[in-house]
């Protein structure tokens, strides 16, 4: 069932997230620590759909920290406190997993997050298949961008030299809105 699966999932997030924090919280200045909360599977055997979930209710501004595909540019993601820790629990999880695992979609309300996935290589990491397509690896690997906090943690930067090279020698243009489609407003003479 995808309940179950989703429960799974972010629970199984939910167990790393704890592992950060138990790494990032003592060093000094790295402050709050974001959170995954935990996601409850109830069994409702005389409903039409016997399995719900159950979790706290998040109340504020609800912000997606993570990049799902490389169109999506989220400045929130990169200038906010929870966003930058976000990315970094993310490179985290992908150097402990040895590339094998990223946790993906995060979202929440400030450090609190929820509804979370996680992109597995095809055979999956210790038994455990995520929910997301393994592209969001590479994606992340392209487009992940260390921050003081991946610094703080001592994470190993992901541009390899090589990727530095094939950079510079790459003349595909940036994704851009093209100038031409861009109406110019012009205030018309009375």
């Amino acid at each position: 069932s995808v309940v179950i699966q989703e429960c799974y999932v972010q629970n199984t997030a939910r167990e790393y997230a704890k592992l950060y924090a138990a790494e990032a919280e003592p060093l000094e200045g790295f402050g709050e620590v974001p959170e995954i909360i935990p996601i409850f599977l109830i069994h409702r055997p005389a409903n039409k759909i016997p399995y719900a979930t159950v979790e706290e209710e998040l109340v504020g501004e609800f912000v997606k920290y993570s990049v799902k595909d490389g169109k999506e540019v989220n400045f929130l993601r990169r200038d906010s406190e929870a966003g930058q820790k976000c990315c970094t629990f993310q490179h985290w999880v992908y150097e402990k997993t040895n590339g094998n695992l990223l946790v993906t979609d995060l979202q929440g309300v400030g450090m609190k997050l929820t509804d979370v996935g996680i992109a597995t290589l095809a055979k999956g990491y210790k038994g455990f298949k995520g929910n997301c397509s393994f592209s969001f690896i590479e994606q992340f690997r392209a487009l992940h961008q260390c921050n003081e906090y991946c610094e703080m943690l001592g994470l190993k930067s992901l541009r390899t030299t090589q990727q530095k090279q094939r950079k510079a020698t790459s003349t595909k243009s940036k994704n851009l809105p093209n100038s031409s489609m861009v109406k110019k407003m012009v205030p018309k003479k009375a």
